[in-house]
C-alpha cells in the first residue's frame, strides 16, 4: 500500500496484527508473573501499546511511567528526564517499549533501574530492530522484528506526528525530514467532523 505522490508509506502491522501481537505478549507476561508485575512504561512512544497489554493483562499490575532524553550525536549522554513515583525496590519490574532499535538509552534505563534493587528487571518491546543495534541488551518479550526503517503510529512518532494512527506504517525519512506533514493526509484521511454527542 505505496502513496505514488508520497513514496514510502506502507503499512507494515494492520490493527489486527497489532491485537494479536499485544494478546501473545501479555499471555507471556501472565505466565512469567502470575502473582503481579510492575510495568514501567517509556514515554511517549510507548503509552498505546502500554494501555493496551494492561487491558489484557489478568494478574495484578502496577505501572508508572517514566521519560528518558535519548543519546544524541556529539556524546550528549541519556538522562532521566521523568523520574518513577514507585519504590520497585523488591518487585518484579518489566519495561515496557515501543520500539528498541540502538539498546543506548534502553541500556541506560536497565543501569538506572537495577540500582533501585527490583526483585526482578525484564524488558517487553512491541518492535525489535536488531540492525540497528550498538549496545546488546537482553529482550525478554518481544513482539516484533522489523527491518532497518522508519516507522510510525500506535504511538510511534516523527516530529510530534502520526502516534494515533492504529496502524503502524513504515515511511520515508527524506520525505518527512523536507516535510515533517507529507503523510498526514495519506495516513489520516478526512472524515466526518467529530463532536460531542448529541443530547436525547
Amino acid at each position: 500500500m505505496v502513496d505514488g505522490d508520497r513514496p514510502g508509506a506502507e503499512l507494515l502491522l494492520s490493527p489486527a496484527d497489532l491485537r494479536g501481537v499485544v494478546t501473545r505478549l501479555a499471555a507471556e507476561l501472565e505466565t512469567a508473573y502470575p502473582d503481579g508485575v510492575v510495568l514501567v512504561g517509556v514515554l511517549k512512544g510507548s503509552i498505546v501499546f502500554l494501555s493496551d497489554l494492561v487491558r489484557r493483562l489478568r494478574v495484578p499490575v502496577l505501572v508508572d511511567l517514566v521519560a528518558v532524553s535519548a543519546y544524541a550525536a556529539g556524546g550528549r549522554r541519556a538522562r532521566l528526564v521523568k523520574d518513577l513515583d514507585i519504590d520497585v525496590a523488591g518487585r518484579d519490574v518489566v519495561v515496557v517499549e515501543d520500539l528498541v532499535d540502538t539498546g543506548l538509552t534502553l541500556g541506560f534505563l536497565l543501569g538506572t533501574l537495577r540500582r533501585r534493587r527490583p526483585a526482578s528487571l525484564a524488558v517487553c518491546t512491541l518492535l525489535d530492530q536488531p540492525a540497528r543495534r550498538l549496545l546488546p541488551v537482553e529482550l525478554r518479550f518481544r513482539g516484533v522484528e522489523i527491518p532497518d526503517t522508519l516507522v510510525v503510529g500506535y504511538g510511534l512518532d516523527f516530529a510530534g506526528r502520526y502516534r494515533n494512527l492504529d496502524g503502524v506504517w513504515t515511511v520515508d525519512p527524506a520525505v518527512l525530514a523536507a516535510d515533517p506533514d507529507a503523510y498526514v493526509r495519506r495516513l489520516h484521511p478526512p472524515g466526518p467532523p467529530s463532536g460531542p454527542p448529541s443530547a436525547r
